[in-house]
C-alpha cells in the first residue's frame, strides 16, 4: 500500500482583531465639571434674562446639566451609556429637589431661632409678660408637649400592638378583613377629625372641660393605625420557619409570640412607633380644640388648659411682634431637635434589639 502524501491546506486569514476592547468613558471628573459648568451658565443666562430668582437660575443650570451630559456621553460613550448618563442625572436632580426645600426649612429655622434660644428660654414659661415684650420662654410648652405625647403613647402604642399582632398571627375571616378596613380608614383621616371627636364625646357629652389628657386622646387616635400597619409589616417579615420551629418543640403559639416574633421584629416595631410619635408632635388643630393653650405651666394633663409646642409656636406667630416671632422661631427649633431625638433613640433601640447574626 502506498503512502499518500498529502499537502497541507492553506489556512484562510483569520479575521483582525480589534485594536481595543475598551470603549471610550468619560473621565471621573466629568459630572461634577459639567455640573460647574452648568451652574455658571446658569447664572449668567439668569443675569442676562434679568432673572431674580435664584430657583429659576436653578432650574436653566439642571437643564443644562442634563441635556450638556447626554450630548457629550453620546459622542464619546454612544447612546448606551448616553441613556444611562440620563437616567442617573434625572435621580440626582430629583434626589435634589427633594432635599433643598428641607435644608433651606432647616437652615432658616436655625438661622431665626437661634436668636432667642438659651438656657433662660427652655427653663422660664411666658406668665404674665405680653405677647409683645421680649423676653419669656416654653418650660410650659415642652412640659405639656411631654405629657400629652407620652399619654397618647401609651394608650396608643399598646392598642396598636396588640391588633397587628392579631391580624398576622390569628386574623381570619370577616372580623380581620373589617378590622383592616378601619384601620385604612383611620390612616387619612384629617387631624381635626379626630379633635372634634374627641370634643363632641369627651367635652361636650361627657363634660370633661379642656385638659392635656383631652388632646392626648385625640392624638391617640391618629397615632394608632401607623402603629399597626408599621408593626404589621414588621410581624410579617419574621420568616415563618421560625413560628413552626418553636411549635414543633411543643410551644405555645403565644409563647412563640412573646419570645420568637416579638423579638426578632422588635427593632422595626420600635423604629415604627417613635415614627407615629414624631408624626403627632407636631399636630396642632386637635390641641387647640382640646387644650386651648396655657401661658404658665401646668403639670397635671387631667385638669386644666395645658400648652404645646407646636400649639405655642402658632399662637406666637399670630402675636404679629418681633419678639413673638423669635420665640415662634427658636420654639420651632426646639420642635425639629426634639423629633430629630426621638429618630435617634429610635435608631439605638432598634440596633440594641436587634437579632444577633454570626456566631
Amino acid at each position: 500500500m502506498s503512502n499518500v502524501v498529502t499537502e497541507p491546506r492553506p489556512v484562510a486569514d483569520s479575521a483582525p482583531l480589534p485594536v481595543s476592547l475598551k470603549q471610550a468613558r468619560l473621565p471621573r471628573w466629568s459630572p461634577p465639571v459639567f455640573a460647574l459648568v452648568a451652574l455658571a451658565a446658569g447664572a449668567g443666562i439668569g443675569l442676562v434674562a434679568g432673572l431674580d430668582s435664584k430657583i429659576q437660575w436653578g432650574l436653566i443650570a439642571a437643564l443644562l446639566f442634563i441635556i450638556g451630559t447626554f450630548t457629550i456621553a453620546t459622542k464619546v460613550e454612544g447612546a448606551r451609556q448616553a441613556r444611562d448618563r440620563l437616567a442617573t442625572s434625572l435621580v440626582w436632580m430629583a434626589f435634589l429637589l427633594a432635599v433643598l426645600p428641607l435644608a433651606s426649612l432647616l437652615w432658616e429655622t436655625v438661622d431665626r431661632g437661634r436668636k432667642v434660644l438659651d438656657g433662660y428660654f427652655l427653663t422660664h414659661s411666658m406668665g404674665t409678660l405680653p405677647d409683645a415684650m421680649v423676653g419669656g420662654g416654653i418650660n410650659h410648652a415642652i412640659t405639656g408637649t411631654l405629657q400629652q405625647v407620652g399619654l397618647a403613647t401609651l394608650i396608643a402604642a399598646p392598642i396598636g400592638l396588640l391588633t397587628a399582632i392579631y391580624l398576622v398571627e390569628y386574623g381570619r375571616g370577616k372580623l380581620a378583613k373589617a378590622v383592616t378596613f378601619f384601620v385604612d380608614v383611620m390612616t387619612g383621616i384629617p387631624s381635626i377629625v379626630a379633635g372634634l371627636f374627641v370634643l363632641s364625646v369627651w367635652i361636650l357629652i361627657l363634660g370633661f372641660g379642656p385638659s392635656g389628657f383631652a388632646g392626648a386622646m385625640a392624638l391617640a387616635i391618629l397615632m394608632m393605625p401607623v402603629v399597626v400597619r408599621s408593626t404589621e409589616e414588621m410581624l410579617k417579615l419574621v420568616p415563618n420557619e421560625l413560628r413552626e420551629a418553636s411549635l414543633a418543640l411543643g410551644v405555645p403559639k403565644w409563647r412563640t409570640i412573646l419570645k420568637v416574633v416579638l423579638p426578632t421584629s422588635i427593632g422595626g416595631i420600635t423604629t415604627g412607633v417613635m415614627l407615629a410619635i414624631a408624626r403627632i408632635t407636631g399636630e396642632t388643630a386637635p390641641v387647640l380644640l382640646l387644650v386651648w393653650g396655657a401661658k404658665t405651666i401646668n403639670n397635671n394633663p387631667f385638669e386644666g388648659a395645658q400648652q404645646s409646642l407646636p400649639l405655642y409656636v402658632y399662637q406666637q406667630w399670630q402675636q404679629g411682634s418681633e419678639a413673638s416671632y423669635d420665640r415662634a422661631w427658636a420654639a420651632a427649633l426646639v420642635l425639629i431637635a426634639f423629633v430629630m431625638i426621638l429618630n435617634l433613640v429610635a435608631r439605638g433601640i432598634a440596633r440594641w434589639k436587634a437579632p444577633k447574626t454570626g456566631r
